[in-house]
């Protein structure tokens, strides 16, 4: 047997013998939130379809960078950040809310270069 065909044998091996993933471990993101992402993102890209499958793509992408609970932790701070006077001022201030931000913005950056 050549290599090529041990390498395909041990593939489908590995493959059946594998647990079936569960829906949880692949999608944390509730239907409501991935919902409410791709509405704003359709909002911001045109209203098409081709804005629809890139939004869509795009929340998949983000999910599969960040967990769920990081990116509601993100989105809040990215909500109060936007606020005026002391309130606004201590979530743009603080390392950790940075951190939530920043890290939310590269799985955007990530999102975009895939499928926008």
């Amino acid at each position: 047997m050549d290599r090529a065909s041990m390498r395909k044998r041990l593939v489908i091996l590995f493959a059946v013998a594998a647990p079936p993933a569960m829906a949880a471990d692949l999608n944390d993101y509730p239907t409501s939130a991935r919902a409410d992402y791709v509405f704003a993102c359709m909002k911001a890209n045109g209203d098409s379809r081709q804005a629809l499958d890139q939004c869509s793509c795009s929340i998949d992408v983000i999910a599969t960078i960040i967990p769920y609970e990081k990116y509601v932790a993100a989105e809040t701070v990215a909500s109060i950040s936007q606020q005026a006077g002391q309130i606004g001022s201590m979530f743009r201030n603080t390392a950790t809310a940075r951190d939530r931000l920043d890290e939310l913005r590269r799985a955007q950056a990530e999102a975009q270069v895939r499928c926008f």
